[in-house]
């Protein structure tokens, strides 16, 4: 019997003219694959032919997946080129399929951001033209662009990046997404969740929804429920600034219109519009008697809840307010110091 196994997909393949895969098209991939499942898909990785097809579909039939076996079939008789990416463990993907099955796995909702090992994808993945006609590798493209216009036709390249937008792969149940640009392949949108035009959600990032995004989340970020991002506003990734910090919202937070956030924010959190907070912000805290206590740097009020990050109007200087005495927030700040 085969262990758990941490993912498992067949996908349909683009690639150029020397054969190197451009991108992976995963219709149904599966998450931790367990029992007779994972003995019948264990091993089965890389290029698949007719044959290789066939006898999936009837290990799969065996170990009761019916849907698992009928794909099989289903790609078994067409024309186009199948792979298979087997991850046995929760290790860095090593090729472009494997890249594409955990980038999916997080949009399908199969592993929450930080969930499934990332390293080194931008290394794995191609920088290609995202066309009209599908993927294009950028040495080919000037050829292509020629021979659509010989034709009479315009060759519609909407975007030249590793990371295609989510919804070419994968639309989760219960979203609106006003601008699917601006969603990546690998972002992870919960259910109930708004993504304006100007919102921006970013791969291995996302939502538990529901909740209101019209600002960037940055890679790495989550958001709780019931958490709005205001117009403009943005959240410190991994890869934009926020160094080996998780930067995180908690539920039913409200970040206002082009504010900015990089410390971990626990529940019921607000940050006024325009005010941005990094882990080195010289904050004021306030008391329940909003009376000044302590000046700290921001990453000591790091995942704490009830906290309201605003401007005093006259001095200029941050403040945070928060609803406990002063006894209470001493205690609170002296304790993580």
């Amino acid at each position: 019997m085969a262990d758990k196994m941490h993912g498992f997909g067949l996908g349909v393949i683009s690639e150029n003219a020397k054969g190197a895969i451009l991108d992976v098209f995963y219709p149904t991939p599966l998450g931790d694959v367990t029992g007779p499942l994972s003995d019948a898909v264990s091993g089965v990785c890389g290029r698949l032919d007719r044959s290789d097809l066939k006898t999936l579909a009837n290990n799969a039939r065996s170990a009761g997946d019916e849907a698992l076996a009928a794909l099989s079939d289903r790609l078994s008789e067409s024309p186009a080129s199948v792979v298979a990416s087997s991850l046995a463990a929760n290790v860095a993907p090593v090729s472009v399929e494997d890249a594409y099955l955990k980038l999916h796995m997080l949009s399908h909702r199969l592993v929450k951001p930080h969930g499934t090992d990332l390293t080194g994808v931008f290394g794995l993945l191609p920088n290609v033209a995202w066309t009209d006609e599908g993927p294009i590798d950028l040495s080919e493209l000037a050829e292509r662009q020629l021979s659509a216009r010989l034709k009479g036709k315009v060759l519609e390249v909407a975007s030249v990046d590793k990371f295609p937008k989510m919804t070419n792969y994968v639309v989760p149940e219960g979203v609106r997404i006003a601008h699917s640009a601006r969603v990546r392949l690998g972002a992870y949108l919960g259910a109930g969740t708004t993504v304006m035009h100007e919102g921006f959600i970013n791969f291995n990032a996302g939502t538990a929804g529901p909740g209101m995004v019209e600002g960037r989340i940055s890679a790495g970020v989550m958001v709780g429920k019931g958490s709005d991002l205001g117009g403009g506003c943005s959240t410190m990734g991994t890869l934009s600034g926020g160094g080996n910090m998780i930067i995180s919202v908690g539920e039913e937070c409200l970040i206002g219109a082009n504010a900015g956030l990089g410390i971990p924010l626990g529940d019921r959190c607000t940050i006024e519009a325009g005010l941005f907070i990094t882990a080195g912000t010289k904050v004021t805290v306030l008391d329940d008697a909003k009376q000044a206590v302590e000046t700290t740097a921001a990453r000591y009020l790091a995942g704490r809840s009830d906290l309201l990050f605003r401007r005093n109007s006259q001095s200029g200087s941050v403040e945070c307010l928060t609803n406990k005495t002063a006894i209470e927030l001493n205690e609170s700040l002296h304790a993580h110091n």
